[in-house]
């Protein structure tokens, strides 16, 4: 098989293309042609609806062999005699028209066998779904070059596999960065559903099962009549591809929709009319999943304000759905400000607060849904103890795709591994073997339902997610839904190959720069569980360390002048270590047992406390948020060797945004480190803080219609400006010049122009040497990268442009015109002028 591969991946052509088709592109592969493998000459799929899943299988391996091989096989719907042939259908339809199948070992619901020897095929579900499962199988192994015979059974690890999608009425999307919703506009369902059916394929091609397709912040309007009908159009889309539709409900709809003057869960008439919408959903929606619910959380109405329980308020909406077979996703996030001049005030409590003595009281159709960490997807938390704490009740975990706190899709970071170092997680409850993973697929503690959902959030950017890379997070959850041992290393290379093709140079550098992005974002923004150290106050993107206290949010630092971390042992902190199951609780207890990864997160120490490396924690703060960013400028350099063997498109696409991650890299290492170096006093050993000889601070330089802007407020952090000052226009309507002589020996340099692109205005800045221009651009970073925009000038809206191998002698002049834009005042921070291998 290898010589097969190395073979296609020589002979295979570049062509355009956009990221639409995601993983299922189905490129011709050049001297795959069928008469070189045995390809059946017919489909039969066992179902004629144009509904059914398996209809749907049967044109999907029609598009797939056409696409691959180039072939075009006919699909029939009954029963052939034909060796030569690929059969779909579910167990029992084959049964029905073949007879028995040997060898055919018990599915799970959602399973399927799959069996190729020659030229036939069968693909055999243990229902539609699992049918559409087993010939998406089949395609991904031709697509990847693989022909070999084979035949295996797999089914689910769980039975919830679910996407969520945080798209609000209007089309706009929280925490989406990838354009407006596909499924929303003007409060009402979009006309034009293609894009939902894309979406539907790609997600049963990963075996997702469910959407819900509206925000958790849900607004009541969606129950209306004419939405309702709406959401049936959404489903209609769905259903070929067995994707159910679910929904998240404002807990208030009753008061707020219904004209009732009370949502209390226990009264008979607020009973009464969710049992009405209830029905009219299923009217509309036959296979109508559930329902998802965010209730007293962040300002959401929930149970609490009529003194009843979580369980009770979940249960109102379970035994309306009971009838029908749907469930309730009740969400574990659940928290209250506090006060952090309490010491013992932790917010990483709370989910095991609110839910660990409701345990056995919620019905067996609800799932209480438990983000993976304690606080909110941070770039590492240790597992949420709440998994160890319920033993009677379903429970999924949460995981998100979308990287709301980890560079929006502008930074890559694969994912896999953060989410595997929780799946893998062994809670030893009951001193037993107790992976998370397998206590939510429900084995654990043999519950009926369980699984995942994955907070997505795709928009109609033909990337679906912003940024193609990031799609390899989209396909990994669906894969660990499905399968959570599968490393993360052979699911990243199925979709390369899926994706961009069998060179082996380019599944080599695409998977070395993807399992190194975690690891490197982690390093330049929040390590050693410190958190991200994003701001969590503004747009959650780039570096804000003060962000973290001072606030009853709870995502606290207790960082000051001499100390850090929070202190969550039972001995003398929050309590929080105690809560998990005693062999656990003992070594989180114990700052001498507890990880170095996590030191932060469990322990308050000096900034001289020394890790079992032997560092000190200041010092591998300076340390790491140096080889961070270093790591991340190796990015673009391994990606751009990929060039011509990737179409233009896409390659032009990665190359922009992991050039904007190389620079906002060196953002995030200035801040954290220039924060805590002022915070703490203690220098870098290395003496690289606060130190930049290659660089031109903007203010140092002649200005003329420039005016110096030191940082000194909350909204212009100090830390996110080099020499805690930048520049700006003087005006609004009038351009600015800054001019520097160069007194750096002559030669070849990278000239590096640190400046912020906010929201509100389009400025120009245009760069000369010795007035010749060498570059001018335009401040849109906000119409190509899709993050969370600023209006200040901060951390997440300072960027680098980066002009490469420019001609520099001694003496030179260069010179910066800043032509201001609306509210956008051509603001500049300095120059670097790098030799050859100097990071800055």
């Amino acid at each position: 098989m290898m010589r097969c591969l190395t073979l296609l991946a020589s002979l295979s052509v570049v062509a355009a293309e956009n990221g639409l088709s995601g993983w299922l592109r189905y490129a011709h592969l050049l001297g795959s042609n069928s008469s070189n493998h045995s390809i059946p000459s017919q489909i039969i799929a066992l179902n004629a609806t144009k509904s059914s899943p398996v209809y749907t299988a049967g044109t999907e391996l029609q598009k797939g062999l056409q696409g691959i091989f180039g072939k075009k096989v006919n699909v029939g719907h009954a029963n052939s005699t034909n060796a030569s042939s690929a059969v779909v259908a579910t167990v029992e339809g084959f049964k029905n028209q073949y007879g028995s199948v040997n060898g055919l070992p018990d599915l799970e619901e959602d399973g399927f066998w799959l069996t190729v020897q020659g030229k036939s095929v069968q693909i055999l579900g243990q229902n539609e779904r699992g049918a559409l499962y087993g010939a998406f199988e089949y395609l991904s192994m031709l697509a990847q070059g693989n022909f070999s015979e084979v035949s295996y059974a797999r089914s689910p690890d769980a039975p919830v596999r679910w996407v969520n999608q945080w798209d609000n009425l209007d089309g706009s999307i929280e925490r989406g960065f990838a354009g407006p919703s596909i499924f929303f506009q003007n409060g009402g369902i979009v006309s034009n559903l293609t894009r939902a059916s894309e979406y539907a394929r790609l997600l049963a091609s990963i075996r997702v099962n469910g959407v819900i397709v509206n925000n958790v912040n849900a607004n009541a309007t969606l129950l209306s009549s004419q939405n309702i009908e709406g959401l049936g159009r959404i489903a209609d889309v769905f259903r070929p591809y067995g994707v159910q539709l679910g929904i998240s409900l404002n807990f208030a709809s009753p008061q707020t929709l219904g004209g009732l003057s009370t949502f209390d869960p226990l009264d008979s008439s607020v009973i009464v009319w969710w049992g009405d919408i209830t029905e009219q959903i299923y009217e509309q929606v036959p296979d109508f999943a559930g329902y998802l619910v965010k209730a007293n959380s962040e300002g959401q109405p929930g149970p609490l304000t009529y003194n009843r329980t979580l369980a009770e308020g979940a249960n109102l909406f379970a035994n309306a759905l009971e009838p029908h077979g749907g469930i309730v996703m009740f969400r574990a996030f659940v928290y209250n400000q506090l006060n952090e001049s309490v010491w013992t005030a932790d917010r990483a409590n709370a989910a095991v607060e609110f839910f660990k003595d409701l345990d056995g009281q919620f019905d067996d159709n609800v799932v209480v849904q438990i983000k993976y960490g304690p606080i909110d997807f941070q770039v590492r938390e240790p597992a949420s103890p709440l998994f160890a704490n319920l033993y009677k009740t379903n429970t999924a975990i949460e995981l998100q795709v979308t990287q709301e706190y980890l560079g929006q899709q502008c930074h890559l970071v694969y994912l896999s591994d953060l989410w595997k170092s929780i799946l893998d997680f062994d809670l030893r409850v009951d001193n037993t073997a107790s992976p998370v993973r397998d206590i939510v697929s429900g084995k654990r503690m043999k519950r009926p339902l369980g699984g995942y959902a994955g907070v997505v959030n795709v928009g109609t950017n033909t990337t679906w997610l912003g940024s193609l890379l990031a799609m390899a997070n989209l396909y990994a959850f669906g894969r660990l839904a499905w399968e959570p041992t599968l490393s993360s290393e052979r699911i990243l290379q199925d979709w390369i190959r899926l994706t961009f093709g069998l060179d082996q140079s380019v599944i080599d550098t695409i998977t070395e720069i993807s399992m190194a992005s975690w690891p490197a974002y982690e390093s330049y923004s929040g390590n050693l569980g410190i958190q991200t150290l994003t701001d969590i106050l503004y747009t959650h993107f780039g570096p804000n360390p003060a962000s973290q206290d001072n606030n009853g949010y709870g995502q606290w630092t207790r960082a000051d002048h001499n100390t850090i971390g929070m202190d969550r042992t039972v001995a003398n902190g929050t309590g929080f270590a105690g809560q998990y199951p005693a062999q656990v609780a003992e070594k989180y207890e114990n700052i001498d047992t507890t990880p170095d990864n996590l030191l932060l997160w469990f322990h308050h120490v000096p900034y001289m406390h020394k890790l079992m490396s032997g560092q000190t924690i200041i010092q591998h703060f300076y340390d790491t948020h140096y080889s961070g960013a270093e790591t991340a400028q190796t990015f673009l350099t391994k990606w751009e060797s990929l060039q011509n063997k990737i179409d233009s498109e896409r390659f032009d696409e990665v190359a922009f945004r992991l050039a904007y991650q190389a620079g906002h890299s060196i953002v995030w290492r200035d801040a954290i480190n220039y924060f805590y170096y002022n915070l703490s006093g203690i220098s870098d050993e290395a003496g690289r803080v606060g130190h930049h000889p290659w660089r031109v601070e903007a203010e140092s330089m002649i200005l003329d219609g420039y005016t110096i802007k030191p940082f000194t407020d909350p909204t212009n952090p100090f830390e996110t400006a080099s020499n805690y000052t930048a520049i700006v226009t003087s005006s609004n309507t009038t351009a600015g010049t800054a001019t520097t002589k160069l007194e750096y020996p002559s030669g070849t340099y990278d000239v590096a122009v640190n400046y912020f692109d906010v929201i509100g205005g389009k400025a120009r800045w245009e760069v000369y040497l010795n007035n010749k221009t060498i570059a001018w651009w335009i401040g849109d970073n906000e119409d190509k990268l899709g993050h969370t925009p600023s209006i200040y000038l901060d951390g997440h809206s300072a960027t680098r442009k980066t002009l490469r191998a420019v001609q520099v002698k001694k003496g030179d002049e260069l010179r910066i015109v800043g032509t201001p834009d609306g509210g956008e005042q051509a603001p500049l921070d300095y120059v670097a002028v790098l030799p050859p291998g100097v990071v800055d």
